[in-house]
This record gives structure tokens, C-alpha cells and sequence, in this order.
């Protein structure tokens, strides 16, 4: 009798700890490198949904970004993710998305701008990027975001990459050391407000940041309707006493149809609920406010918004 009452108890213990398992929630989230920005964010998130919400069990997973991304969450290996601008072409089916359209794709919430930094040589005579023609330019990294947002700009502005302009294939640390080194007349490159190299750049006074023509931004903005008019604020970087007239496309948290849609709702809210323990992270995540919404380019998840609606930023 006691081993039957022995045996119970153990099997009960067991029971107990499969529906338990079975009631949680696991949810991974796609980022980016360790020493990015969606990394740290996402693991921000991850322990705010952790501690918020019953049975849910969410870990940050360290990824290449955007594109690996995307290839997770449609294999169901993420159920949401960190992704740039690539999000609408892939929801679109554009580019290399073409005939293998996302239309599942789901937005949660916006988080923040990315906007071009249009940088000229101090002495160079650069005011335009027409003047960039038999120039040394930075267009960034072979085969990075930049460079693909770059060559599309200059080409959307009649500009040939390779024949009007002399280009480098620098990241943003090699182009701060090429501007010091007077190697380049001007460089291009896409990055959050404060980004690193550009703040080095500016701090050492080694260039300046240039305004985009209304017709360069709406030219952009038509080939890549991701991108939108976006102003860098005065101040952000030493010496920037007025607005530098720009473009950006909007960070954004993407998860798929297949989220349940109480779970997308508690998640958003959540966010919201204890944004400030996210920016303590990273202050870029000011920007994660509803006000924001309409920078997103897919449609949003019905849970999100329901939060949304609740809290009177759609109708």
C-alpha cells in the first residue's frame, strides 16, 4: 500500500510538472549581435514579459539581424523580432523577397529611428550629393544594410555607384579613421540618433553633417517607402546647431499572425507598463511611444491593437 501511495505522489509530482510546461508560454525573440543595440533591448524585454506575465517564458536570442530575423520567424523558430526598414519588402514581397511575400507578418510596436547621416570632409566643398560626383565616398561595409540603402539613394538621385563616384567599402569605425586620415571626401551611412562613429567623427571635428534636398528625400522615400523625411535634432552631435534635414526608416518589433492574440495584447501592454526599466537599458527606447505607430508599414497584430485602442492612440 505504501509503495502504491508512494508511487501516486510521484506521479502526481510528474502530472504537475507537464501541465505546467504545457500552460507556459515560450517565446523567442530574434535580435542581433551582442554588441548591437537589439541584443540588450531584447533581453530587457524578455525579463520585463518574464516577470509580467503568467506562464511565459521568453529568452533574447543573439542573431545577424534583420534578415536572419525574418528567416526565424517564418520557420517558427522565433515568434518575434527585432527588424528594420527589410520588414516592409519582405511583407511586400519585393526585392529578394520576391515571390516569397510575408504576409503574416505583425507588427507590435515601433522603436526608433535609423536615420542617414550625410557626412562631407571639412574643406571639401560638398553641399550636395550631386557634388559628390569623382568624390571618395564611403557607401559602407560590402554587403551591410548601408550599402544596399546607399547605392539605392544614389541611384534613386541618377547618381551611378560605380562609374559617377569613387566608392569605399568602409564600416563606420574604418570611415572615422578614414575622414581623420583625409582618405575620403564624404561619407554615407545609416545609424540610430548618437551613433558612435559619428559622434567620434564630429566629436574630432574631422566633417560635417550635410541636408538632403527636398527632392533627394522624396526620391528615396519613393524607392524605399520605408524610408521617411526625418529631421536629426539640433545638438545631437558637437557642433550641430541646427536640424540636418534627413531621412529614416523606423525600427520595429515584428512578431507573425500566429501570436495568440491575449498573449500579443499583455505583451504590448507590458512594454508600455514598464518602458522605464527598458530605458535604463538603452534611452533609444524614448522613442518606443504610441505617438510613433504610424512609422510602422505592416499591418499591426490585433492584440496590440486592442491595447492601442484602450489606451485612446487608434480609433
Amino acid at each position: 500500500m505504501k509503495k502504491f501511495v508512494k508511487f501516486a505522489f510521484v506521479a502526481a509530482i510528474i502530472l504537475s510538472f507537464a501541465a505546467a510546461a504545457s500552460a507556459a508560454t515560450f517565446i523567442n525573440i530574434g535580435t542581433g549581435s551582442t554588441g548591437g543595440t537589439y541584443y540588450p533591448v531584447g533581453a530587457a524585454m524578455a525579463k520585463v514579459w518574464n516577470a509580467s506575465i503568467p506562464g511565459m517564458k521568453a529568452n533574447a536570442q543573439s542573431t545577424g539581424g534583420t534578415a536572419q530575423n525574418l528567416s526565424l520567424l517564418g520557420k517558427g523558430e522565433a515568434e518575434v523580432i527585432f527588424a528594420d526598414g527589410l520588414y516592409y519588402f519582405a511583407y511586400e514581397g519585393k526585392g529578394q523577397f520576391e515571390g516569397k511575400a510575408m504576409k503574416g507578418l505583425r507588427g507590435l510596436v515601433p522603436l526608433y529611428a535609423e536615420p542617414i547621416h550625410f557626412l562631407v570632409a571639412k574643406g571639401s566643398g560638398i553641399k550636395t550629393l550631386k557634388d559628390l560626383k569623382g568624390k571618395r565616398v564611403s557607401v559602407g561595409a560590402v554587403g551591410s544594410g548601408t550599402e544596399v540603402t546607399v547605392r539605392t539613394l544614389l541611384k534613386a538621385n541618377g547618381i551611378d555607384p560605380d562609374k559617377d563616384i569613387k566608392p569605399e567599402n568602409l564600416g563606420l569605425s574604418d570611415t572615422a579613421t578614414a575622414f581623420a586620415d583625409k582618405n575620403i571626401d564624404a561619407g554615407l551611412t545609416v545609424g540610430a540618433l548618437g551613433i558612435a562613429g559619428v559622434v567620434e567623427i564630429m566629436t574630432v571635428g574631422t566633417a560635417d553633417l550635410c541636408d538632403f534636398e527636398p527632392e533627394v528625400i522624396k526620391n528615396l522615400c519613393k524607392e524605399l517607402p520605408y524610408y521617411l523625411p526625418f529631421d536629426i535634432p539640433a545638438g545631437t552631435y558637437k557642433g550641430q546647431s541646427a536640424p540636418v534635414k534627413s531621412m529614416a526608416s523606423w525600427n520595429v518589433l515584428v512578431t507573425s499572425d500566429k501570436l495568440d492574440a491575449d498573449n500579443a495584447y499583455q505583451m504590448t501592454k507590458a512594454l508600455y507598463d514598464k518602458k522605464a526599466d527598458i530605458l535604463n537599458v538603452n534611452t533609444r527606447i524614448a522613442s518606443m511611444s504610441p505617438e510613433n505607430l504610424k512609422y510602422i508599414q505592416i499591418p499591426l497584430h490585433p492584440g496590440a491593437e486592442k491595447y492601442f485602442k484602450e489606451i485612446d492612440a487608434i480609433k
